[in-house]
C-alpha cells in the first residue's frame, strides 16, 4: 500500500516511523521541506548529529533502516505551493491513504483538497500547547472535510499569518504559548493513536487503548473514560456516513480544558450542507480546481 504523508517534524516523524513497521506499507511518499534544528532534538527521533540536514533525507535513511524493501519518495517541498499542485494531485490519486502531520491551517486545508480530489482517505493529528492532549481526526472519501471540522471547532485561519506558527519544541520561543513545550512522551501517545486510525482506515482490527474492558461478572461498568473504537460503533468497516471522525484525548488535567487525564472524547461532525468545498452542491475539486477550492475553505471560515 502506499502511504502519502505531509510532515516529518517530532510528531509527524513518530506516525511515520509506527506506520512504516507494518508490512503492508510498500510505498511511502514524504512532503517536507525544513531542515532539523537544535531545539527539535530533544523529542525528536533523529540524532544532534543530524542537526542542519533537511528532515526529508534524515526520515527517508530512518525508514531505510528499519524497512529496506519500501520504496521512499522523499520531496523538499511546500504542500501549499500552487505550482505543485497538479504534481501533488498525481501522488494522490496514486496512494491509498494520506497522513497529514503538518503544524499549520493552510497545510492541512491543501492537504483536504487533495485528499478529497482523489477521493482518498486521511487522518490528521494534533499535539496541543504544552502536550496537554492532543486531537486524531479521520476523514473518508465524501464525508465532512477539513473545512467542516475547523468550522466546528471554531478554529480561525488567515492567508497571510502574522509570524511562523509557535514552536512548542523550543522553551525560549517568543510566543508565551510556547514556553511550555510538549514532551516526547505526550507526543508518543498522540502520533500512537494517530497511527492506530490510519491502520484501522487499512483495515487493521487490533486492540487500541480507546476499547472498553468487559464487564466482570460481579464488577463494575468501565471507566467512561474509556470508548469504544476510535472509529464508531463497528469501525471503518460500518455503514458509511456523512460525519468526520475527530477524538480529543487529554493527558493533563487543566482547569477550565480537562478536569480529567487520559480521557476520550469522541465527535462526530457532519459535513456542512453550504459547505463551499464539501457541500452538495460543489463538485469535488480536481488538479487546477485545488487552489480554488483552497480559497473558498478560507473565505467560508472568514479569512477574506
Amino acid at each position: 500500500m502506499h502511504l502519502f504523508q505531509v510532515g516529518a517534524g517530532s510528531g509527524g516523524m513518530a506516525v511515520l516511523d509506527f506506520l512504516a513497521r507494518d508490512s503492508r506499507i510498500t510505498r511511502i511518499t514524504l512532503v517536507e521541506p525544513d531542515v532539523y534544528a537544535p531545539h527539535n532534538v530533544y523529542r525528536h527521533l533523529f540524532p544532534l548529529s543530524s542537526v542542519g540536514r533537511l528532515k526529508g533525507e534524515l526520515a527517508e535513511e530512518w525508514i531505510r533502516a528499519i524497512r529496506p524493501d519500501v520504496a521512499f519518495d522523499a520531496r523538499v517541498e511546500d504542500i501549499t505551493d500552487p505550482a505543485r499542485q497538479a504534481e501533488f494531485a498525481r501522488i494522490a490519486s496514486a496512494c491509498d491513504v494520506g497522513v497529514c502531520a503538518a503544524d499549520n491551517e493552510a497545510a492541512k486545508f491543501a492537504f483536504d483538497a487533495l485528499m478529497r480530489g482523489a477521493g482518498k482517505p486521511w487522518t490528521l493529528g494534533e499535539v496541543l500547547s504544552g502536550g496537554i492532549g492532543g486531537w486524531v481526526h479521520r476523514f473518508a472519501p465524501g464525508a465532512a472535510c477539513y473545512g467542516c471540522v475547523a468550522s466546528h471547532l471554531k478554529r480561525e485561519v488567515t492567508e497571510q499569518p502574522s509570524g511562523p506558527p509557535p514552536d512548542y519544541s523550543n522553551p525560549t520561543a517568543a510566543q508565551p504559548e510556547a514556553t511550555i513545550p510538549a514532551s516526547k512522551a505526550s507526543i508518543a501517545v498522540i502520533a500512537g493513536m494517530h497511527a492506530l486510525v490510519t491502520l484501522e482506515m487499512l483495515g487493521e482490527r487490533r486492540p487500541n487503548p480507546l476499547t472498553p474492558f468487559p464487564k466482570k461478572e460481579g464488577g463494575t461498568e468501565p471507566s467512561s473514560a474509556l470508548s469504544p473504537s476510535p472509529l464508531g460503533d463497528g469501525g471503518v468497516g460500518s455503514s458509511a456516513t456523512d460525519s468526520a471522525l475527530s477524538i480529543l484525548f487529554s493527558l493533563q488535567v487543566v482547569p477550565g480544558v480537562f478536569d480529567t487525564a487520559f480521557r476520550a472524547h469522541r465527535l462526530r461532525i457532519p459535513r456542512a450542507p453550504t459547505c463551499l468545498t464539501c457541500g452538495e452542491s460543489a463538485p469535488a475539486p480536481t488538479g487546477n480546481q485545488l487552489d480554488a477550492a483552497l480559497d473558498d475553505a478560507l473565505a467560508r471560515l472568514g479569512a477574506r
